[in-house]
């Protein structure tokens, strides 16, 4: 069995241009930062700039493309977002319309990609501090929610924020908030511990994204602000097309995690 927390970037990045990856990528290219995807229409790129500026952590920026490139080339300069992420996600008007696995056809010359910090990169240092993290252990995707936490308006774009979750013993839920404090890059520290009725989530076993994962006895939930944030605001503010990852299907850059760590 391949062991794809092993491999470099650019190995996971063509298996996935094969389509021979096409699950969460969770784990994958340990120690490389990986990053969510928003890719808009020139008309709107300018208002989602500002908007990942006024919410740096939900929308934290790795880069931003020149018009009509699909080229990273500040984080992965041989990459190709239209490929290189193993599920896609097509909202038109709002409306979540399909998944594919290449966007190649839908690309057009005016589009402008953003790389938006992603949460799986911190838990390498989790992980190597001895935290576990249950859907790396489930073999499944981080469960995300919808929150009654509002995003700072951008032109267009409003919204409400999306949360990732892990459970955690207490103890090492503070050990989790002083690691990811290190990654400001990468949503940071805890935004919620603890009731998740105060951030609005009804529901721990039903998230809006991902999977539902177990909790352990004396466990706590642990949230941490969202990439997948953008999605909710697309479903808000229905721009003519956006397109994403899918989410927990990420893109792994060539960078570093170390790169983003403040300390």
């Amino acid at each position: 069995m391949v062991n794809y927390g092993m491999l470099e970037p650019q190995e996971i990045r063509e298996l996935i241009r094969k389509q021979e990856i096409t699950g969460p990528t969770a784990g994958m290219s340990k120690g490389n930062t990986q990053a969510n995807l928003v890719i808009l229409k020139k008309e709107h790129a300018f208002d989602f700039l500002l908007f990942c500026q006024r919410n740096p952590k939900s929308c934290p920026l790795l880069d931003v493309t020149e018009p009509g490139s699909y080229i990273p080339a500040m984080i992965a300069e041989n990459a190709d977002i239209r490929k290189d992420i193993p599920k896609y996600r097509i909202y038109r008007d709002g409306v979540f319309t399909e998944e594919v696995a290449d966007i190649t056809e839908y690309w057009e010359d005016d589009m402008v990609g953003f790389l938006i910090g992603c949460s799986f990169t911190f838990e390498t240092p989790l992980l190597e501090s001895g935290i576990p993290i249950r859907h790396i252990e489930e073999n499944c995707n981080v469960p995300m929610y919808k929150t009654n936490i509002l995003c700072n308006k951008a032109g267009m774009f409003e919204g409400p924020t999306v949360v990732s979750m892990r459970p955690m013993t207490p103890e090492d839920a503070i050990r989790a908030v002083q690691i990811t404090s290190r990654f400001p890059a990468v949503h940071g520290a805890p935004i919620h511990i603890g009731d998740p009725g105060q951030i609005g989530i009804k529901d721990i076993t039903k998230p809006d994204f991902g999977d539902a994962v177990p909790f352990k006895p004396g466990e706590v939930p642990v949230f941490w602000a969202c990439g997948v944030t953008p999605q909710a605001v697309a479903m808000e503010s229905k721009p003519s097309i956006m397109i994403t990852h899918a989410p927990g299907h990420m893109f792994i850059s060539d960078i570093k995690d170390e790169a983003f760590s403040v300390l």
